[in-house]
């Protein structure tokens, strides 16, 4: 983006958080007058909030932690930065005046924040899954009503983004999206059953929240990222694919009718698919590791073991069944791997409970897609109860 043109106007949501500490990079050492960030939210992090805030020079600052307000008003005091607590003010921050939101708020959390902004007529760079995954239904008919337009700020989906190259769907044989495997790849089924939280966090690749870590693990990630990739593009769940690729060099492939495959690539540094989405459709240069071909010498492919890893089977399983399920399966994630975490159960009970609580909804005749997304979080509520029931 030119510096002679005006500054991109951002808001971003989830800017404690290693996407928004990301972004911040982007935007810091864009060239000057390229973006200007009208307000921030985070969850907790007071101190965290208020240092991006004043680095950032926003208006506004949130803190979805309503306990937190008088802290981080203290902490910006004599900034001239307003500042609030509690959801509502993280929607205020959601609707401030902007040209983009990133929408970086982890888990269900950010969903209705996320939501505002796009009904709002914003522009959204998607980096929260559990909008599009819990309610991607009414998200997306409400994006199409309302004219906004979704840009995916995952590695995986922004890769197939630019690989489609603005090729129409009917065009499209498959889309695979690309698993590193994890830190479990090569470990036998005997092996990852008796897995600790602390090698479960040992992500070979990546450096991210604990929460998506353990998803990446269990690959039910990759799973929650075909549920995103259906909604975003439109595309059948038949033609939706994962490969394993250990190196984290290509992140997502587009194979058209005619044979041929796009990949898009990169070093797996998140700063890329952030830049990419803030400064769309122009470029903008940043500090990401350039990719060296010949240095890594060799790319290494495989498909995705469903014994070893039943999460992404039951995730596909979700995702075929559709309706009610991909909210469902994201609840009774969230769950279990806090469960995991907190050493109450063994990593491969993650997808055993999911696939219970999934099978309890369509039991119970609770398989229907939202209507709303309000719906939607009623869903996630009453299948994140049910998932506590089966937690010792």
């Amino acid at each position: 983006m030119s510096s002679s043109t005006s500054p991109r106007r951002l808001v971003i949501l989830g800017a404690t958080g290693s996407i928004g500490r990301s972004a911040q990079d982007v935007i810091e050492h864009a060239p000057p007058g390229t973006f200007t960030v009208s307000a921030i939210a985070g969850g907790r992090d007071v101190e965290g909030l208020a240092k991006a805030a004043r680095s950032l020079r926003v208006k506004f600052a949130a803190l979805a932690d309503p306990e937190q307000g008088p802290a981080l008003k203290a902490a910006l005091a004599g900034s001239g930065i307003a500042s609030g607590a509690g959801a509502q003010a993280v929607e205020e921050a959601a609707l401030y005046d902007a040209d983009l939101v990133v929408g970086a708020i982890a888990g269900a959390a950010g969903v209705l924040p996320t939501y505002a902004a796009m009904a709002a007529g914003r522009t959204i760079a998607l980096a929260n899954k559990e909008c599009l995954v819990c309610a991607g239904g009414p998200f997306m008919k409400t994006a199409a009503r309302v004219g906004a337009k979704i840009l995916p700020m995952d590695s995986e989906h922004n890769a197939i983004f630019q690989a489609l190259g603005g090729e129409p769907i009917a065009h499209v044989e498959q889309m695979i999206l690309t698993a590193s495997g994890g830190p479990f790849r090569t470990w036998s089924a005997d092996q990852i059953a008796a897995a600790t939280p602390a090698q479960a966090l040992a992500h070979p690749n990546w450096a991210m929240g604990p929460k998506v870590t353990i998803d990446s693990a269990s690959l039910m990630n990759k799973g929650l990222e075909l549920i995103e990739a259906y909604h975003i593009f439109g595309i059948d769940p038949q033609r939706l694919h994962v490969l394993v690729h250990p190196q984290s060099i290509v992140h997502g492939l587009v194979s058209f009718a005619d044979g041929a495959v796009t990949a898009g690539m990169a070093v797996p540094d998140m700063r890329a698919p952030i830049a990419h989405c803030l400064s769309y459709p122009e470029r903008v240069a940043t500090r990401a590791r350039r990719l060296d071909l010949a240095a890594i010498a060799q790319l290494t492919f495989e498909a995705p073991d469903l014994e070893r890893f039943p999460a992404l089977r039951v995730a596909l399983d979700a995702l075929k069944s559709g309706g009610s399920l991909p909210t469902v399966l994201n609840a009774a994630n969230e769950i279990a791997v806090a469960a995991f975490l907190d050493g109450k159960i063994a990593f491969p009970r993650i997808a055993s409970l999911v696939e219970e609580v999934c099978e309890a909804a369509l039991r119970a005749g609770n398989g229907q897609e939202p209507s709303s997304v309000e719906h939607a979080l009623e869903i996630d509520h009453m299948s994140r109860q049910t998932a506590s029931r089966l937690v010792p």
